[in-house]
């Protein structure tokens, strides 16, 4: 490695820094793949959505590992990289031998990278009801706190490895580190140039977004409704507000259906009982959605009931 006087580093040094995958790039690799095998999974359920409900809730861990091991087969088995990897253009090598050039993973590397990857989830999600089919003899028990002991030292040698991942950039998970396989690019990575202009109109569009995301909550939707609703609507004349409510009575000035438990403002518009109570209960300073004028009490309308005599010859 070339130290702080400025030597230049040497051939093997150089070839390690070319091939030099970063960080963010590994992480994202296994995000690619789980959502991968989140997408394989649903689409396989779905073949069985019209059948008994729960009918693969049994074989569910195996029908998963068997889906992640048609995947490894035609992904890390057959081309040294997953799927996640080649769409970022990257691969495993042998690093175990120490080799300058590219020398692809072996065959015992491809099988434990398998075993340790679609074994270990498989173990994890069936351990649990493979004990409780078990009998609750002292040999179970004592296997249980066996599995559970080095799953706890499993995490914590995970945890360990990730932290070195982070200092040092290489072996991401412990399965890698063990097997001494490391990612590299499969192709030279040039500089990426980005546009200024297209950096600037990401930053425009992502502050105009953060900008909307705070003010929307701040709008009265109801008042601008209302407003929009007394500027377009035409005018009603009416000589007074009790003539205007028995016209208007057939009609709510909302949802423009027969009003259910009519009921005023007191502008002589009618309308129903939960459609101006939504209105009021929205804006404490509400208008009359019809013709803007300030609203008062919601109260039940009163209609003058005419009652004619019929006469029988």
């Amino acid at each position: 490695m070339a130290d702080a006087r400025g030597e230049a580093p040497g051939p093997g040094e150089a070839s390690d820094l070319a091939t030099r995958v970063l960080r963010i790039s590994q992480l994202d690799a296994f995000e690619l793949d789980g959502a991968l095998e989140q997408l394989v999974w649903s689409q396989f359920s779905q073949c069985f959505q019209h059948f008994k409900p729960g009918l693969l809730t049994p074989f569910e861990p195996e029908l998963k590992a068997l889906l992640q091991l048609l995947l490894w087969r035609f992904t890390v088995y057959s081309q040294s990289a997953t799927a996640g990897q080649a769409l970022l253009s990257i691969r495993y090598r042998d690093a175990s031998s120490g080799a300058r050039r590219y020398r692809p993973m072996s065959r015992r590397q491809k099988l434990g990278l398998a075993l340790c990857t679609v074994g270990g989830r498989w173990l994890r999600e069936r351990s649990h009801s493979l004990f409780l089919r078990l009998p609750a003899d002292s040999h179970a028990r004592t296997a249980r706190r066996a599995l559970e002991l080095l799953a706890g030292l499993a995490s914590a040698a995970s945890l360990l490895n990730f932290l070195l991942f982070l200092r040092r950039g290489s072996y991401p998970t412990l399965a890698e580190r063990l097997l001494g396989v490391r990612a590299e690019f499969s192709r030279p990575q040039g500089p990426r140039d980005v546009s200024f202009h297209y950096v600037n109109r990401e930053l425009l569009w992502h502050g105009f977004a953060e900008f909307l995301i705070f003010l929307l909550p701040l709008v009265n939707v109801w008042k601008l409704k209302s407003a929009a609703l007394a500027l377009f609507s035409p005018p009603h004349p009416s000589a007074d507000a009790d003539a205007s409510e028995s016209t208007n009575c057939k009609e709510c000035g909302l949802c423009g259906e027969w009003p259910t438990m009519p009921h005023s403002v007191g502008c002589g518009h009618v309308f129903c009982y939960y459609c101006i109570k939504g209105h009021a209960m929205a804006d404490m300073y509400f208008t009359c959605p019809r013709c803007g004028a300030e609203g008062g009490a919601v109260e039940p309308v009163r209609l003058p009931v005419e009652l004619t005599e019929i006469r029988q010859d």
